[in-house]
């Protein structure tokens, strides 16, 4: 009810805000953000206030504060009615129509845009999908009603920054000579409210301006969830038009080889009985036509019709109270039955990742995808600054991935049989599904220094002098390839620094709980949750960066740590002890000790948080698993050749 009110709300806004921003060309257009750049209005010659925006938040403020408590009997709207979503879990489906046909005109006199609620059916018992089933009922929904052949899916914390950025879409989808076979055009990500440093690495710059832009000139990025403007016949599962087909060999029959072959004709009969024949296969063809357009589409005969106009809009004859009718069948809880929505219709269901299987499936096709990034970022949203926060949605990412490598769509396997999705396009799907898999030698390679300083071993074996010259022109290439990929993406070293440290601190906490978490649910059917239990903030602005939630996702970069420390101290006090000649091998140790606990420096300012007090929970657990594996290592210690009794060999039969 919050958000219904909330938009009836904006659409009595609207009315005034629009054309205030047609005649200023003001940008951002999301008022609130406008207002916080603090303009300098009369240079520009803006108006200096709008005092409609703060009666208007006033009013939303209100119903916010209003629905924190929600009443015995249920909410009331303003008209007096029930709420009919007072169960959240069991209501009918709701559409309301707030800019539209009738009263849709600001107070200059000019049409708005559209502007409807929809709030699918729920009913106990149906698997209602989450986001995935939600934009799948948008995408009926808005195919009754308006049925535009484009659409733009936008996070609920992302607002428009580039209003001219739907435009920028338009150039690459309706493009003469390739715009027919793009399904989506992809912006990246950008967000406000991040600390200056980006400690976590939220903007994940490497990504988004090397990464995706490498996937542009292959056969197109992958899908990212939001700021995506899709074609609607890609959603629909049809295949791209194919390109224009050679001509057929046309001669004259004197050549056997070459001629062409006779159509066989049928004999009529004495009353026409060929003729009504073809009448009714014809019908019958019809038939089936619409009964596998049914069972593909579902039992809506306005949508099953819309998905046949390419161009999109709605049948001239019928009337909007037909359509709204309509519109809520399509949204009912048993719709989807016996349907191709969800498998290959639609957002594709089976991952809490639904974008990167939702992509992959329209690049099998034979689609193609597209990056667009303007000057003027074209969306922009807000990023959990906060450790926990963001380890968490590391998490919900990682472990989308790993269903993904084990359902039936897991790019290793699917998608060989039309031969459509490119190979290098298939490698990128690929990482975005192993990616998680990594954790498991990067824990190895975090642990081992320490280990090589508490036992006084090296791992790293002497080589050979062509093994290290081949050694150090490996590292010089993939050096020069890092800098290359920044230099031409323009990304800093430091925020491919910040990426790198994410990238170690995500790896031995998210992923590899991704990767735990993934095979206990696909091999045993085990869901397990790894949630924040318990918050603690401030009011300044950076409070959230700074505020401590406990999860079970800080306990292994924290068993790392102490044990890389304590490494360090009994490598150094060992040196002191053992002389000079110890110090040269320890050189060696302490250089991959440290390169862990730099990694890791992020993680360990973010647990101390502000006052410089690490948690005790988290201290205790630290430091029983980094207690149980030093006396696991010392108890086994697998550097020491075992041996039984002395040796025959050096000192003879008599020793």
């Amino acid at each position: 009810m919050c958000t219904f009110e909330a938009m009836s709300e904006t659409a009595e806004f609207a009315r005034k805000w629009v054309p205030f921003c047609k005649r200023h060309s003001i940008e951002p257009r999301a008022p609130e953000f406008y207002f916080s750049l603090k303009v300098d209005y009369l240079k520009d010659k803006v108006h200096p206030n709008f005092r409609e925006y703060e009666e208007f938040k006033v009013r939303v403020n209100a119903i916010v504060s209003k629905a924190q408590k929600v009443p015995a009997e249920g909410w009331i709207m303003q008209d007096g009615t029930p709420w009919p979503g007072n169960n959240t879990k069991d209501h009918p489906g709701m559409i309301q129509v707030f800019l539209g046909h009738s009263g849709g005109y600001d107070v200059e006199g000019n049409e708005l845009p559209r502007l409807v609620y929809v709030s699918r059916e729920k009913r106990p018992g149906f698997s209602h999908h989450k986001k995935a089933g939600a934009m799948n009922a948008m995408v009926r929904v808005s195919a009754v009603l308006t049925n535009a052949p484009f659409m733009l899916n936008l996070d609920c914390d992302h607002y428009i920054n580039n209003s001219k950025a739907v435009r920028e879409a338009m150039c690459f989808l309706m493009d003469i000579q390739t715009g027919k076979k793009i399904c989506y055009v992809q912006f990246p990500q950008r967000f406000d409210g991040i600390d200056r440093n980006d400690r976590y690495a939220n903007r994940n710059t490497v990504f988004f301006d090397i990464n995706m832009k490498g996937l542009d000139g292959i056969q197109g990025p992958v899908y990212v969830g939001t700021g995506c403007v899709f074609r609607r016949q890609a959603l629909y599962g049809y295949d791209p038009p194919k390109g224009p087909k050679r001509p057929k060999m046309v001669s004259c029959d004197c050549c056997p080889c070459f001629g062409r072959r006779k159509k066989k004709l049928a004999k009529p009969g004495a009353n026409g009985e060929v003729a009504s024949l073809e009448g009714v296969d014809d019908d019958k063809q019809l038939l089936m036509s619409h009964m596998n357009f049914e069972k593909k589409f579902g039992q809506s005969a306005i949508f099953v019709t819309s998905t046949l106009m390419e161009e999109g809009g709605v049948p001239p004859s019928s009337s909007p109270a037909a359509l709204l009718k309509e519109a809520i069948h399509v949204i009912s809880c048993g719709y989807e039955d016996k349907t191709e929505w969800g498998t290959e219709l639609g957002w594709i269901y089976g991952s809490i990742t639904e974008d990167i299987l939702t992509g992959f499936k329209m690049h099998c096709r034979g689609w193609r995808s597209i990056y667009c990034m303007p000057k003027r970022p074209a969306f922009k949203g807000s990023a959990p600054i906060n450790l926990s926060d963001r380890l968490n949605q590391v998490l919900r990412w990682a472990l989308g991935s790993v269903e993904i490598f084990f359902s039936r769509h897991s790019p290793l396997l699917y998608g060989y049989k039309d031969g459509n999705l490119k190979w290098l396009e298939r490698f990128a799907y690929v990482n975005t599904t192993v990616y998680p898999f990594t954790s498991l030698p990067l824990l190895a390679y975090c642990t081992l220094p320490a280990i090589c300083l508490l036992t006084d071993k090296f791992i790293m074996p002497e080589i050979s002098t062509f093994a290290s010259l081949f050694f150090i022109a490996l590292f010089l290439s993939i050096f020069t390839t890092g800098i290359l990929e920044l230099r031409w993406s323009g990304v800093s070293i430091e925020e491919w620094w910040r990426n790198e440290q994410f990238w170690v601190i995500g790896g031995v906490s998210a992923h590899l709980f991704a990767v735990v978490q993934g095979l206990l649910k696909v091999l045993a059917g085990i869901d397990t949750n790894f949630t924040v239990t318990s918050k603690a903030t401030d009011d300044d602005d950076f409070g959230e960066l700074y505020a401590f939630k406990w999860t079970t996702l800080l306990i292994p970069p924290t068993t790392i740590l102490i044990i890389n420390l304590v490494g360090v101290v009994a490598g150094v006090s060992d040196a002191i002890n053992n002389g000079y000649q110890s110090w040269g091998p320890l050189f060696g140790k302490l250089f991959f000790a440290f390169w862990v606990i730099v990694h890791l420096y992020p993680f360990l300012k973010g647990l101390m948080g502000r006052q410089n007090r690490t948690p005790t929970i988290v201290v205790i657990w630290s430091v029983l698993l980094a207690s149980i594996f030093s006396l696991l290592w010392v108890r086994i210690d697998p550097f020491v050749m075992k041996t039984k009794g002395p040796d025959t060999k050096k000192c003879g039969i008599n020793c």
